[in-house]
């Protein structure tokens, strides 16, 4: 590739650093722009015809519009539990666990959050676990920015190990038959794909016991140093026991669960334990500090919570209904041996063959979890015995708050799916992410271990999917590693790691979350705030990624 080439390739990145974290622009007026950008310098530099970048165009917006019904499922279901009360119920709910605002933010975007991600996933924690932080007074971009950096461990095994079952289950296949550079290898060890995808599970969730579980402590830390009072790293740190026992609370056993029953379960098993561990430790006292932490306002912030009430509080079993209930209806509908996924997957909004061009694409508006979102939000208007005016006062405030979110994902999702489409041209290359990973490769030769993460991370970025991630680069990832004979499985497993990280600084999940708690327009300060703990994820992944393949 030739400069004006390469800088093409990195526009989608180059455009979000600049115009999101450097100028600070917000994302409404940002992505337009990185949009028009990226699909000129197609053109004229990559040689995608016109109609394909116009396809890729409307590809996106289809898409976009699927993640705009989840972004509209969670703020309307945020602003239904507010206005009856619940989310007041659940904040006093939250204080008898414990007061302090550490715990709180462990117990809520670390585990619960990890559960959330494992039933459901693309972006769904964060849509959920930000507003709820919110509601118990902390900050919304601590709560964005926390919620964001917390779902990551468990993105491996999202919506019940999507990630790996779909995601480098296809990456490594070729049309319907396994790709030529690993049916050997396959047939070499006498394992079917399946087998082998729980080998990069395994793997992945081997690295992660030594990353993973830091993660509550880093979320504490930056809680502390950023958004209290005394700007201490200091007053994270004091937890650090309670953190690490937080983290291997979710780590071990989806470790466990990924040894024993594979890709699907153990982001909600591990949660679920871990939830069911640390609560009653945290009640106890379990080896947290007498004096508990909160934020300077803490008073304010109490009064402004209680002067926003519509009623009075719930009881609190009534008050968490709602999302007992999203939980369950979540995994009831992605369980295969159920006939509700294949029920909900029935119906389907899309295009194919877009503008005569090999580009489809489509989507299933039942299976969504906005979808989910909005059913629970309608019993939860009869269970919380609501007013009708109530009801219709939340839809119109939720509705108002889409609009930044629309220009921002209607914008970013064609931009990413031009990038991702672009192996169509005139120019004899390769599409985009792929060129730009050759280029990588080609400059690290034995280091490929530290760059493979990095490589699953920019994925995530783009694409906006750890999935996405995985089936873009995961057949990339396979090869390199054969050609530098290192074990493919380890390389995999370092891709779905990398692909985690980027979940964090991710411009569609950054978006998404920002919209729900009234954060639009400040997605670069997110991402300048998550950017450090994701270096921290990749470059730990292709540190012990390295020691596993030259040193052990």
């Amino acid at each position: 590739m030739n400069v004006l080439q390469i800088i093409t390739a990195a526009m989608p990145v180059l455009a979000v650093f600049i115009l999101l974290v450097l100028l600070r622009l917000p994302a409404a007026k940002a992505m337009p722009l990185s949009l028009i950008a990226s699909a000129l310098l197609a053109y004229f530099i990559w040689q995608v015809p016109a109609t394909h970048i116009a396809a890729a165009t409307i590809e996106g917006m289809i898409i976009a519009v699927s993640i705009l019904w989840i972004v509209f499922g969670a703020i309307l279901l945020l602003n239904t539990l507010t206005k009856s009360g619940a989310l007041d119920s659940i904040r006093k709910g939250f204080i008898g666990i414990s007061p302090d605002r550490r715990v709180q933010l462990i117990i809520i975007a670390w585990l619960f959050g990890s559960f959330i991600e494992g039933a459901a996933g693309f972006g769904t924690p964060a849509a959920i676990g930000a507003p709820l932080l919110v509601a118990l007074g902390f900050p919304p971009l601590a709560a964005v920015s926390l919620a964001l950096i917390a779902d990551s461990s468990s993105v491996s095994f999202g919506a019940v190990g999507t990630p790996i079952i779909v995601g480098v289950d296809q990456g490594l296949q070729q049309g319907s038959s396994i790709a030529k550079e690993v049916a050997p290898v396959l047939s070499a060890q006498n394992q079917t794909l399946e087998q082998y995808l729980q080998g990069v599970a395994v793997q992945a969730s081997t690295i992660d016991l030594f990353i993973g579980t830091f993660i509550p402590l880093i979320l504490i830390s930056m809680l502390t140093r950023f958004f209290g009072k005394n700007r201490s790293w200091k007053e994270g740190l004091a937890l650090w026991k309670f953190a690490l026992f937080a983290g291997l609370s979710f780590t071990v056993p989806a470790f466990i669960v990924a040894n024993l029953l594979g890709p699907e379960f153990p982001s909600i098993i591990g949660g679920l334990v871990g939830l069911a561990i640390v609560v009653p430790a945290a009640k106890k006292g379990f080896l947290l500090p007498e004096a508990a932490w909160g934020f300077e306002s803490e008073e304010k912030a109490s009064k402004a919570n209680e002067s926003s009430l519509q009623k009075q509080p719930l009881p609190l079993w009534l008050a968490w209904v709602p999302y007992v209930l999203v939980a369950v209806f979540l995994i009831l509908t992605r369980l295969n041996v159920l006939p509700f996924k294949s029920a909900l997957q029935s119906v389907k909004v899309g295009w194919s063959n877009i503008l005569n061009t090999p580009i489809s694409t489509s989507f299933e508006p039942l299976y969504l979890p906005g979808t989910v979102f909005i059913a629970v939000v309608l019993i939860t208007f009869f269970i919380h015995k609501m007013k009708w005016n109530e009801m219709s006062e939340t839809l119109q405030t939720s509705a108002r708050t889409l609009v930044g979110s629309a220009i921002a994902l209607g914008s970013a999702v064609p931009m990413v799916r031009i990038f991702i489409n672009s192996g169509v041209n005139q120019a004899d290359l390769l599409s985009m992410p792929l060129e730009l990973a050759s280029l990588i490769s080609n400059s690290v030769g034995n280091g490929w271990p530290i760059v493979a993460p990095l490589i699953g991370s920019l994925g995530s970025f783009i694409s906006g999917s750890a999935t996405f991630s995985n089936m873009m680069f995961s057949l990339f990832q396979f090869s390199a590693a054969a050609q530098l004979d290192m074990n493919p499985e380890l390389i995999l497993a370092l891709q779905v790691l990398g692909s985690n990280a980027g979940n964090m600084i991710c411009v569609l999940n950054v978006v998404a979350a920002a919209s729900v708690v009234g954060l639009v327009g400040k997605e670069g300060a997110i991402i300048r705030m998550t950017m450090i703990p994701m270096l921290f994820y990749v470059l730990t992944a292709g540190l012990i990624g390295i020691s596993v393949a030259f040193f052990l």
